[in-house]
């Protein structure tokens, strides 16, 4: 799925946007998420997302990443979201 907001790509990043591409890039595929890449053209918008994605996702005593990761997957398939 691709978005309809045009955007900097991965190739084409630099300074700050390349740097905040770096951290997000998909440890296995390489590629960056298109949920990320819209936020390209606002790279702070991209960090505060960015930040709070990985606040939110960071483990707990009570809650370990790997359980979030199963909640997020359930709320999006009750919202039927795609993404």
């Amino acid at each position: 799925m691709t978005s309809w907001i045009d955007g900097v790509g991965p190739e084409d990043a630099d300074g700050a946007l390349a740097e905040l591409y770096e951290k997000a890039r998909d440890r296995v595929s390489g590629e960056v998420d298109n949920i990320l890449r819209v936020h390209s053209l606002h790279p702070r918008g991209l960090a505060a997302h960015w930040n709070l994605y990985t606040a939110v996702m960071a483990p707990t005593r009570s809650l370990p990443k790997a359980e979030r990761e199963m909640i997020a997957l359930v709320v999006s398939t009750l919202n039927d979201c795609h993404y």
